[in-house]
């Protein structure tokens, strides 16, 4: 018996390589396909209308799933969004290295919260959401330490919400991390795996 069912095909609404790395490792065959939305503009009504980063992250999610799907038709769209929170601030990726470094700067000895929200759409609606909230302290590192880290990244730091990659030397910055691994790399993969398997998608 295979693992994965040939139909309905699997879509994964990101251009994130660590959220298809994720999917790769599981074994799943899947297709990557970006959606164009303008997250900007999403998260700014949710704020104007007072929404958590829970919501906010879900409306993101169900966003890109739907866009994705209006152009596969037939296929399972999952759609992901991750959100950075400290206290009531979110945020957004760096646009520069000098923004990564203000980052960085800010969440240092303090515990922030990553809102994972995946949302899978089917023949039009939502037919699944699941949200996790892994939570990372930073450690007080120094200055010195910190330009060395970026030095040594590069701008791959700019393809994360918090400037930082936990599939690289992400790990060093922190002093504790709490909450399943793949979520904080943007796809809470348990969850994921499961909800596959209650629709026959994957093999129970």
């Amino acid at each position: 018996m295979a693992l994965q069912a040939d139909t309905p095909a699997l879509v994964l609404a990101s251009a994130s390589t660590a959220r298809r790395a994720v999917l790769d490792a599981a074994g799943l065959r899947f297709t990557a396909m970006a959606a164009a939305v303008d997250e900007d503009a999403i998260k700014e009504s949710a704020r104007a209308e007072g929404l958590s980063p829970t919501d906010a992250a879900l409306l993101l999610a169900e966003a890109k799933a739907r866009r994705v799907q209006g152009r596969v038709p037939g296929t399972l769209v999952i759609g992901a969004d991750q959100i950075l929170v400290l206290g009531d601030r979110w945020f957004d990726k760096p646009p520069d290295m000098a923004a990564a470094r203000s980052h960085l700067q800010t969440l240092r000895g303090e515990t922030h919260i990553l809102v994972t929200a995946l949302v899978a759409w089917r023949d039009g609606a939502r037919i699944w959401q699941h949200v996790a909230t892994p939570r990372l302290t930073m450690r007080r590192f120094s200055d010195h330490f910190l330009d060395a880290y970026l030095a040594a990244e590069g701008e791959a730091v700019l393809s994360s919400v918090g400037a930082y990659r936990l599939e690289a030397l992400g790990p060093h910055l922190f002093d504790r991390i709490e909450g399943e691994h793949s979520a904080i790399l943007g796809l809470p993969l348990m969850a994921l795996l499961g909800f596959l398997r209650d629709h026959d998608v994957l093999a129970g």
